[in-house]
């Protein structure tokens, strides 16, 4: 099985980033083979229908179109998810025309965090919006993280702060999430004939994926 993990920040030390990496570990640990697009190889040009596709967004699309399921992670950003993030997602527009188009048929693991409950909550939201509009299959739980009352440590370890106590309840969502993740995922490798496009058929665009 293969999970392909997107996002985070670039900031050093970023939360979102080892909350991500702490789910896909989690995942790993449950025999799935995880690879990670951190934000810093998410450094796209603003997305342009047509456009030239540069090198590194054709590699990160490759292995969003081959995988079993992927994890999104965002810092909050203002109450929603980054621009950068979001521009990454756009560039999944590119995989309309596939027979799974965007992310049809793929189990979406979703993270947020910021520095406050609504700005992790609203963020959580849009990603749960934005993986519908993709035609993914959002876990039914998805992990806010209050980046003010925990920290996660650079070995994936969840803490309180200030007090640097383990924090059971964020280190049980990680394994909540990637459990839900990877049963999605094997389930519908299983049967794969649960939902999505008809074969050899890709998406026909909605409305608002015509502007």
């Amino acid at each position: 099985m293969s999970v392909v993990g997107i996002g985070g920040s670039a900031d050093p030390g970023s939360q979102s980033d080892r909350a991500l990496r702490a789910v896909l570990t989690a995942a790993e640990g449950r025999g799935a083979q995880v690879r990670v697009f951190p934000a810093a190889t998410l450094d796209f040009p603003s997305y342009r229908s047509g456009a030239p596709l540069p090198a590194a967004a054709g590699d990160y699309l490759e292995a969003v179109r081959t995988a079993d399921a992927v994890v999104i992670a965002s810092p909050g950003y203002h109450g929603t998810l980054s621009g950068l993030v979001k521009n990454a997602l756009d560039y999944l527009e590119e995989l309309r025309t596939d027979t799974r188009p965007y992310l049809d048929g793929r189990a979406v693991g979703l993270i947020a965090v910021a520095l406050g409950h609504q700005a992790a909550i609203g963020t959580l939201s849009t990603l749960r919006q934005v993986t519908h509009a993709l035609r993914g299959w959002p876990t039914p739980f998805g992990l806010a993280v209050n980046s003010s009352q925990v920290h996660i440590d650079g070995d994936g370890r969840a803490r309180t702060a200030p007090d640097g106590l383990d924090d059971p309840a964020t280190a049980g969502g990680v394994e909540l999430l990637a459990g839900q993740l990877v049963d999605f995922a094997t389930r519908w490798t299983r049967d794969p004939s649960g939902g999505g496009s008809a074969p050899g058929r890709g998406a026909e665009p909605d409305a608002d994926e015509l502007g």
